[in-house]
């Protein structure tokens, strides 16, 4: 009998244990365990990531984990999805080496939830951790780009796939269930693209996604049967998302160590617009040009991301990060593009609207990379200065370093958590193996109950 793809990778994700995953992957998911807790707690303090936590407390049920950034504990399910969703709030989360999409969002949110209520281990949580975000980055390779030209969102669409291998592993799924457990998160795929806009829409993607992959997972254990075919069925993910069915690209390597690549966000904007910035930082720090005597912005990219981020009069926050032209203004303007930059104040400024106005952005086929910037900055005296950035700040080729991961961390944990509180959060995540129950982590994680909610 033929062996389908969710038999085969449910097979692989149930005997995977602690010492499958090599140290490379392990000392990636802490750094990202980190940076995901930092970007949590602070977008824990934006509307968007308030009114998530609002509504979580609202649907009631039993106290089974806690919300970051607040006092509260809701329904694992409930936890999930705020938690995604304040980790997706301030556009300072993680990328997978495309730009494509944001693992942590779904898969942590996920599995920190499902690790609290089960009482498990740090080893326990890594493993759980490394196995959803392959299974995440698989259901990508086989399905995009062309899934995210038809209009599909990767981070929900291939994140439940991830959130729930995540979340069945904390609950001990054998394959059977496992298998059962992908057949649901697959009738529960879902993400459109038509997200770039004033509102909050682009913050609420990973919320669902986190929750269902805990439903696929829970709905699993208590014997609720899916179909196996969920990937390269007639009407299965593949096709339904992509158009075809590639098997191959989604169990590649299955009996061979899997290396995760996860990149790390120094900007508070849509990864893909980064290496623009960069370009402007550099441009700004070679020349010491003055941004008021500057006449026209230049910005050649990939076809890839050509067409998208293209904005330059953007209304909200949720619009400015959204915006290369709005992002390379500020970058030449203040010399940095953090949560600061993407001001009511800036969106105000008439330097800012200029320059982001002036801002041409054209396609070149010839750059190396999908995330490929090349940028000319003309002056009002006929200077012309460029640059070009293949890999930017954070990459795999450009990486942040351990420190810079825990400077970022601090600066986002430590106006919800105070410093001290902020720090033992380093430390534990630090010793994450050591850690006998997730709980802890959580606990440091949540604000107390007479803290802000």
């Amino acid at each position: 009998m033929t062996t389908t793809c969710a038999q085969q990778l449910a097979r692989r994700f149930a005997a995977l244990s602690y010492h499958h995953v090599t140290s490379y992957s392990r000392h990636a998911m802490k750094r990202l365990l980190l940076d995901y807790l930092g970007v949590a707690l602070a977008g824990s303090r934006s509307e968007s990531g308030r009114i998530a936590r609002r509504f979580a407390r609202m649907q009631g049920g039993r106290a089974q984990a806690s919300l970051i950034g607040d006092g509260g504990r809701v329904p694992m399910a409930g936890a999930a999805f705020a938690n995604a969703i304040s980790s997706h709030s301030i556009e300072l989360d993680d990328i997978d080496v495309l730009a494509l999409f944001h693992f942590s969002p779904p898969v942590f949110s996920a599995a920190l939830a499902v690790a609290e209520f089960a009482g498990a281990s740090g080893r326990q949580l890594l493993t759980a951790l490394a196995a959803g975000c392959e299974m995440m980055e698989r259901a990508s390779k086989a399905t995009n780009p062309s899934l995210r030209d038809r209009g599909f969102h990767t981070t929900p669409a291939c994140g439940v796939f991830g959130a729930t291998v995540a979340a069945g592993k904390l609950l001990r799924l054998n394959e059977a269930k496992l298998t059962s457990a992908l057949g649901l998160a697959g009738a529960q795929a879902s993400g459109l693209m038509e997200m770039y806009g004033p509102s909050m829409q682009k913050r609420f993607n990973p919320g669902p996604t986190a929750r269902n992959g805990v439903t696929a997972a829970l709905m699993a254990q208590l014997g609720f049967t899916g179909a196996d075919t969920i990937f390269e069925g007639e009407r299965g993910f593949c096709r339904a998302f992509a158009g075809e069915a590639l098997p191959g690209r989604l169990t590649a390597g299955l009996g061979r160590p899997y290396r995760l690549d996860i990149e790390f966000k120094p900007y508070s904007c849509a990864r893909p617009i980064h290496n623009a910035i960069d370009c402007a930082l550099e441009i700004r720090g070679k020349s010491n040009v003055d941004p008021r005597a500057i006449e026209r912005i230049h910005v050649a990219r990939h076809p890839d991301w050509a067409r998208y981020h293209q904005n330059r009069a953007p209304r909200t926050y949720h619009e400015a990060q959204v915006s290369l032209p709005f992002s390379v203004a500020v970058a030449l303007i203040e010399g940095r593009a953090l949560l600061a930059q993407y001001s009511d104040r800036n969106i105000r400024n008439p330097l800012v609207k200029r320059l982001a106005a002036a801002t041409e952005i054209t396609t070149d086929a010839s750059l190396p990379r999908g995330v490929s910037c090349r940028m000319a900055v003309t002056t009002r005296d006929g200077r012309e200065l460029t640059s070009q950035v293949d890999h930017p700040k954070g990459s795999i080729r450009n990486p942040m370093s351990d420190d810079e991961l825990r400077a970022k961390f601090l600066s986002l944990a430590q106006p919800v958590l105070g410093a001290a509180r902020a720090a033992r959060l380093a430390q534990l995540v630090d010793e994450i193996e050591q850690c006998s129950h997730v709980g802890k982590l959580m606990r440091l994680a949540a604000k107390s109950a007479t803290g802000m909610h």
